[in-house]
């Protein structure tokens, strides 16, 4: 059975994401981002949201384990952060429902939501740049850069909140990673 771990970086979700793979029948736990890489025994990653980026504890390390990883709101900023993209401060400030145009659909994590997806996201920071090797996979009027994909790497990362009622498709992101993860 696929294990899917969720790095919990104190985002006021992060318990939901955990029971979203749960409730697909996913074997999966959820760790303190100080969790040592050693200790990380998965098949796939997910790097949660949180409050800021002075509290991400050991998460650049779990990016070298070699398996899938999908940041979620400020895991997504972690990878682009990390690897050479660029973070910066959101115009729109705070959460708000929007629609994502996804610019690429043969992407494997949003592809099969084209044309277009509700989301419910947070864009107090986002990401401005994305890392060399990535592509930007999602747009909206509100956040530039709303979704990007490395997968060479098995790198994804979203803006919005696939874990809560407000994104319309956000089960499907969730097994669209679980596919990402079985491949």
């Amino acid at each position: 059975m696929t294990r899917i771990v969720v790095i919990d970086n104190h985002g006021q979700f992060t318990h939901l994401e955990h029971r979203a793979l749960r409730d697909l029948g996913i074997d999966t736990e959820l760790v303190d981002n100080d969790t040592p890489p050693e200790e990380i025994d998965a098949d796939g990653i997910v790097l949660s949201g949180g409050p800021d980026m002075d509290r991400i504890g050991n998460c650049p390390d779990y990016l070298e384990l070699d398996v899938p990883v999908l940041g979620i709101c400020l895991g997504m900023q972690i990878i682009a952060s990390e690897l050479g993209g660029r973070v910066g401060s959101g115009e729109y400030g705070g959460y708000a429902d929007v629609t994502v145009g996804v610019l690429d659909e043969s992407d494997p994590l949003i592809g099969s939501l084209a044309p277009e997806t509700r989301v419910w996201a947070s864009h107090a920071d986002e990401v401005k740049e994305v890392p060399a090797g990535f592509t930007h996979t999602g747009s909206s009027d509100v956040c530039s850069i709303e979704a990007m994909s490395d997968p060479d790497r098995d790198l994804y990362g979203v803006q919005w909140h696939p874990e809560v009622a407000h994104t319309e498709n956000g089960e499907e992101v969730f097994e669209n990673f679980l596919d990402i993860c079985n491949a």
